[in-house]
């Protein structure tokens, strides 16, 4: 696998642009830009790291399969060798055996923010959030970021069952924000261009780095009993 496409490569761009103009600054290493993996979406997401630009993150939900382990520790060594940032979703154990840079966790484990932060106070810690109030608990709890979802139209199956944001209603809620929020949902090289202006720190996105490193269509979607 070679680095990383054009497709990519314009993500990155416009991702490093959303954070120099967030209207939160983010901490020093805290990526722009976000792969999340995703079972069906992305079958193969070791691959896939292989392509992403050194520096960005990367995000492993591996929903309680049983080679989800095998899987963020093969990802671990990915993000070593490539300089990634690595975070577990919702598996604080997993994520201290893989030595991965931090944790992602879902909104309903959003209370377990604070423990992990008094026991691992160098680790990278995000929230999902889908609402003001989402975002509102991200702060309070001092969430490093909030991956605040669905942007755009997306074929996630959570997705389907919630109206996109869109970039304004995006910019209202990260105006009134005090953690760094990263977009998420339906984010690709053909939309990520509306997230500027909006005040977002970052972009996060699932089949827009399968498509822009010409990596097949996968069929259908996956899991989300979790959310993001």
């Amino acid at each position: 696998m070679r680095g990383a496409t054009g497709q990519v490569r314009r993500l990155q761009a416009i991702a490093e642009r959303l954070r120099r103009e967030a209207r939160v600054p983010a901490r020093p290493d805290l990526p722009a830009l976000w792969f999340v993996t995703d079972p069906a979406r992305t079958p193969d997401p070791v691959r896939l790291a292989h392509a992403l630009p050194a520096g960005a993150g990367l995000i492993h939900r591996g929903f309680g399969r049983a080679a989800a382990e095998a899987e963020a520790q093969a990802l671990a060594e990915v993000a070593r060798r490539r300089n990634l940032v690595l975070l577990i979703g919702a598996d604080a154990a997993l994520a201290a055996r893989t030595g991965a840079d931090g944790v992602h966790l879902p909104e309903r484990l959003a209370p377990e923010l604070p423990r992990l932060r008094a026991r691992f106070p160098r680790w990278i810690l995000t929230l999902a959030a889908h609402s003001p109030a989402a975002l509102a608990k991200a702060q309070d709890l001092g969430a490093d970021a909030a991956l605040l979802s669905v942007v755009f139209a997306s074929r996630s199956a959570s997705a389907a069952r919630v109206r996109p944001l869109g970039p304004l209603r995006l910019a209202q809620m990260a105006r009134h924000a005090r953690t760094p929020v990263i977009a998420l949902g339906g984010v690709s090289a053909r939309t990520a261009p509306r997230l500027l202006g909006t005040g977002v720190a970052g972009l996060a996105a699932v089949d827009a780095f399968r498509t822009g490193t010409g990596f097949p269509d996968a069929p259908g979607d996956c899991c989300p009993p979790e959310r993001s």
